[in-house]
């Protein structure tokens, strides 16, 4: 891959870069994409409406359109065909809560320096409280409704009675994964506080017959029944090495003879200097976690033959942000 080539004009365009950021972050928490879809398109009914200081959304909507995520009509704004789809709160499609989920790693992320001497983390824990946990979950399950469809296509589950969704959140990959396969059947393993959200959303597809959930915290918890495969999405990197180990440990603890374990996960390159979201995303698991990173294909390779586990595969797939699956079997 060619490396890009920095000047004096790419290198201060790249240090700006979080205005355009921010920009988006307060047009997002604001929910002004909203409002104009509802029909208020010009700054004295948004200001109106959302109490907000005349001159400030005025400014912030042209910086908008600057930006291109608005159209300018005289003093009326109107939302582009992507600003419709992904920024409107009542789209199916809507990123919100993930761009609030990023919104609330700023404060961590400016201190990167002082995580950097320490080697200890500098942020908070962002799902503390309500907004956080709300921006976190409700964000993961946007990205997993858009990934989830396209892995269960992918993955073949046929001839499986049951399925661990350990870490799942709101179990979005156990719904499509019984979507895909009617005869399939799901247990969603994770903290108490995410139970009512994931029961709910099972609930909304209508899967509550066969979709389940258990109070776990797979760090200090020991792991009960019987499953064909264990889905782990995105909670290695959390974790320091000892830790990725024992849930392993635990999850193949569960499964049966011949059954399946799934890592999907931000993947480094065995240099562990790209792709470049699973490199400077092991960067946010320094500002947040205590130990959590992101984890080369042989680092988890190693860890799943460590467990016990064997033919070991890493799958064609390659999600956004370079998200992949690596396989093995018991």
């Amino acid at each position: 891959m060619a490396r890009n080539e920095w000047n004096a004009g790419s290198l201060l365009g790249l240090s700006g870069s979080y205005w355009q950021t921010c920009t988006l972050h307060a047009g997002v928490k604001l929910d002004l994409f909203s409002t104009i879809e509802e029909g208020k398109s010009r700054p004295v009914q948004i200001a109106e409406r959302s109490g907000l200081h005349l001159r400030g959304v005025t400014t912030l909507l042209n910086a908008l359109v600057a930006m291109d995520l608005l159209d300018k009509s005289g003093d009326h704004y109107a939302n582009v065909e992507a600003s419709r789809s992904l920024l409107v709160k009542s789209s199916p499609q809507y990123l919100g809560h993930i761009i609030m989920h990023h919104h609330h790693l700023v404060e961590a992320w400016s201190n990167l320096d002082k995580s950097v001497r320490n080697g200890k983390p500098v942020g908070g824990n962002v799902t503390e409280n309500e907004a956080g946990r709300e921006s976190f979950l409700m964000g993961m399950f946007n990205l997993a409704m858009g990934i989830a469809p396209l892995i269960s296509k992918e993955i073949d589950l046929a001839g499986k009675k049951h399925l661990l969704d350990l870490g799942g959140g709101p179990g979005t990959y156990a719904i499509h994964f019984c979507l895909k396969n009617p005869t399939l059947k799901a247990t969603i393993a994770d903290l108490s506080t995410t139970r009512p959200f994931a029961e709910k959303t099972v609930a909304n597809f209508n899967l509550s017959d066969r979709i389940d959930f258990i109070s776990t915290n797979y760090l200090e918890d020991h792991l009960d029944g019987r499953y064909d495969v264990a889905w782990l999405s995105h909670i290695l990197h959390g974790e320091g090495p000892d830790e990725c180990r024992m849930i392993l440990e635990k999850s193949v603890s569960v499964l049966g003879k011949g059954g399946h374990l799934f890592v999907h996960d931000f993947i480094l390159d065995d240099t562990s200097d790209g792709p470049l979201f699973p490199a400077t995303f092991s960067l946010n698991m320094l500002l947040n976690t205590k130990k959590g990173r992101s984890y080369t294909e042989s680092q988890i390779r190693n860890m799943l033959s460590e467990a016990g586990l064997h033919h070991i595969e890493r799958l064609p797939f390659r999600g956004p942000n370079e998200s992949s699956i690596v396989v093995a079997r018991r």
